[in-house]
């Protein structure tokens, strides 16, 4: 049975359900749940908020949001989040979804992991960020209820050392095309796990540079 807590809940519908099916095929048991935990967090954060979405168009874009990780959809030279951006959008387009839509999620999934922007956007992009900043770094954990929390784990257990599994997994996904961490927090996660790693540096980029000073 779905859960359903303060009148959030999966939606019943075909979509959810083929999206359902294709993340549970494709991604770690860890990805899953986490992802799933995305959609509810930034749904309850939505009815906090007073906003106004589209349910399905939040759960594809918090179901595929760390898609880009996996080695099925993983790139030589994009970030992981314009990955999963993609797949999102290749899945969406062959059911038929409206192209607004779709670059509704896409740019949902795209900023996940850029701060200070997806809030003061739609609605599906602020609330996939919230999904994610409450999950795996706990920015808003007190306003969710011990009751609303406890329930969305139970559902969709963390597991043990969830933080350092979920670093490893974000590691494993991106140490193949380390150019793509320039400017973005994923190159922390590459920092903390690999002492050879040398940071983009954004001021040595414009030094370099072909423009004469």
């Amino acid at each position: 049975m779905t859960l359903k807590i303060d009148g959030i809940s999966i939606p019943d519908s075909k979509l959810a359900r083929e999206v359902t099916e294709v993340v549970r095929d494709t991604a770690s048991p860890l990805l899953f749940h986490h992802s799933s935990r995305v959609y509810y967090f930034g749904a309850l954060a939505g009815k906090q908020r007073g906003l106004r979405f589209d349910p399905e168009l939040l759960y594809t874009g918090a179901m595929f949001h760390d898609m880009g990780l996996t080695h099925q959809h993983s790139s030589a030279d994009e970030r992981f989040e314009v990955d999963g951006a993609n797949a999102a959008r290749d899945f969406l387009k062959s059911r038929g979804i409206a192209q607004a839509d779709i670059d509704t999620v896409w740019t949902a999934i795209a900023l996940h992991t850029t701060p200070g922007i997806p809030q003061h956007m739609h609605p599906v992009v602020a609330l996939v960020t919230a999904g994610v900043e409450m999950d795996v770094l706990g920015l808003t954990y007190n306003d969710y209820s011990d009751q609303q929390r406890e329930a969305v784990v139970h559902a969709h257990p963390r597991g043990e050392q969830f933080k350092e599994n979920i670093i490893q997994t974000f590691h494993e996904g991106i140490k193949h095309k380390p150019e793509t961490t320039f400017g973005n927090v994923k190159a922390d996660v590459l920092a903390d796990k690999d002492p050879h790693f040398h940071r983009g540096n954004f001021c040595s980029v414009i030094r370099c540079s072909h423009w004469a000073s």
